[in-house]
């Protein structure tokens, strides 16, 4: 079972479309960071975690040929609007491809994207929406559980993959009701924007006292924004604590 790190960046990318690249060093390539998503590959299965405006290039990318499953964490634009991407996906299978997220983001798809759903005169329709559910399974190997997270003025829905892995792009909090399900995972792969505080990301500051609190084996920072330089990062985060980049691939 593999889950790979489509897209590392904030919801602007590194570098920015004006070639901004901040504190980072446009010489390493780690530093290069679409938007975030995510992919869960097994044996019979994989399975999408939002469509980010970068999607196109993430999938050729990575070679991924084909989609079962559509998750989204939350309804910003950064995590959907690579949707319309998803229509090769559908002409392969033939039949439309199944999609899982809260009822905020199945509302703003379904009134932003209604042609994904209805269809039109011209076109069928591509994707079906679903309730997600709090506990599920897609095909033999993959159980998931869904955990409401706090994302400033919303919550986003986090995910953890057979117990051992759990997927935060986008948080601040973490509930503490739920802080049992995240302790001592293999992998967290959290959201860190930035050094400075922020009201709806966690930044480095709070990496540091999660990592004490859930005791993670590992934990991988994600949705980076451009003042957080690859290199630097490593030098001086804890040894259990990794930047993500794009095409970073997890073995579970």
């Amino acid at each position: 079972m593999k889950f790979i790190i489509l897209g590392s960046g904030s919801s602007l990318g590194v570098p920015r479309i004006d070639g901004f690249y901040g504190n980072c060093d446009p010489n390493n390539t780690k530093n290069f960071r679409s938007r975030c998503s995510a992919l869960i590959k097994s044996r019979d299965k994989n399975i999408l975690i939002d469509t980010s405006p970068d999607l196109r290039t993430q999938m050729l990318k990575n070679k991924i040929m084909n989609l079962d499953t559509i998750l989204y964490t939350h309804h910003h634009a950064d995590q959907t609007h690579g949707i319309n991407d998803l229509r090769a996906f559908f002409l392969k299978r033939k039949e439309e491809i199944p999609v899982y997220t809260d009822k905020k983001t199945k509302k703003y798809l379904s009134e932003s994207f209604s042609y994904c759903f209805k269809g039109s005169k011209e076109y069928p329709p591509i994707l079906k929406l679903f309730d997600i559910k709090k506990k599920f399974k897609i095909g033999k190997l993959i159980n998931i559980e869904t955990v409401e997270v706090r994302h400033g003025s919303i919550n986003s829905l986090s995910y953890i993959i057979n117990k051992k892995i759990a997927y935060l792009p986008d948080a601040n909090e973490i509930y503490k009701k739920d802080y049992k399900k995240f302790f001592k995972l293999n992998y967290l792969i959290i959201d860190c924007l930035r050094y400075k505080a922020h009201p709806s990301h966690f930044n480095l500051d709070d990496i540091l006292k999660i990592n004490i609190h859930l005791k993670p084996k590992r934990i991988i920072i994600t949705n980076l924004h451009s003042d957080l330089d690859y290199d630097k990062l490593i030098n001086i985060l804890p040894k259990n604590i990794k930047p993500a980049y794009d095409g970073l691939t997890l073995n579970f």
